[in-house]
C-alpha cells in the first residue's frame, strides 16, 4: 500500500512540475515588463477564475439544501405572521428546534466547502506556484534583484517587499477593484 501512494505521489509532482513549466512559458512574454508585472496577471487570472467557478460550480447536495432551509424559513416566517403571536412564537421556536438550525447548518457547511473549492483553492494554488516561481535565487537570476520593490523608509531602512507579499497585497487589490467595479456596473443596469 505504502508504494502505491508513494507511486502516486511522485505522479502527482510530476503533475505539478508540468503545470508549472506551463505556466512559466505562458508568462514567459511578460517577462520584460518585469516581475511585479507577472505576478499582477496571475492574480487578475485568479481572481477571475474564482469568480467565474464560484459563480457556477454548485453542487446538487447545495441546491438541495436551499430548498430545504428556504421551506423551513418561510414556514417559521408564517408562524411568526399568525394573529395570535404567542402560538406563532411557539410555532416558530419549535420549527427553529426541530429542523430549521439542522438545515441552516447543512447548507451553511455545503455552501463553505464549495467556497473553499472555488475561491480559495485557486487563490492557494498560484500563491504556492509565485512562492516557488519568484522565490529570491529565481528573480535574482532572472531580473537581476532578489526583491519586487525596495524602499526607503524615514529612518533610512530598507524595505524589501517580496513576491509572496506582493502577490497576497495584489489580491486584496484586485478583489476590491472586483467588488467597487461589480457595485457600480451594478449601479449603471439599474438606471438603464
Amino acid at each position: 500500500m505504502n508504494s502505491f501512494l508513494d507511486i502516486i505521489w511522485l505522479k502527482l509532482l510530476a503533475l505539478m512540475q508540468y503545470i508549472a513549466k506551463g505556466l512559466d512559458f505562458i508568462l514567459a512574454p511578460l517577462s520584460p515588463l518585469g516581475p511585479s508585472v507577472m505576478i499582477l496577471a496571475i492574480v487578475v487570472v485568479t481572481v477571475a477564475v474564482s469568480k467565474f467557478l464560484s459563480k457556477i460550480y454548485k453542487t446538487k447536495r447545495y441546491v438541495e439544501l436551499k430548498k430545504e432551509f428556504d421551506y423551513w424559513l418561510d414556514l417559521r416566517n408564517e408562524a411568526l405572521a399568525l394573529k395570535d403571536t404567542d402560538q406563532g412564537k411557539a410555532m416558530a421556536k419549535n420549527i427553529d428546534q426541530a429542523t430549521l438550525n439542522t438545515a441552516y447548518y447543512n447548507y451553511f457547511f455545503e455552501g463553505l466547502l464549495g467556497s473553499l473549492v472555488t475561491k480559495y483553492l485557486p487563490v492557494f494554488l498560484m500563491l504556492a506556484y509565485v512562492n516557488e516561481a519568484f522565490k529570491s535565487d529565481n528573480l535574482a537570476k532572472n531580473f537581476g534583484q532578489a526583491y519586487i520593490y525596495k524602499f526607503i523608509n524615514y529612518n533610512g531602512e530598507v524595505i524589501v517587499i517580496g513576491a509572496v507579499f506582493w502577490y497576497v497585497a495584489a489580491i486584496l487589490i484586485v478583489f476590491l477593484a472586483w467588488f467597487f467595479a461589480d457595485h457600480l456596473y451594478g449601479k449603471y443596469r439599474k438606471k438603464k
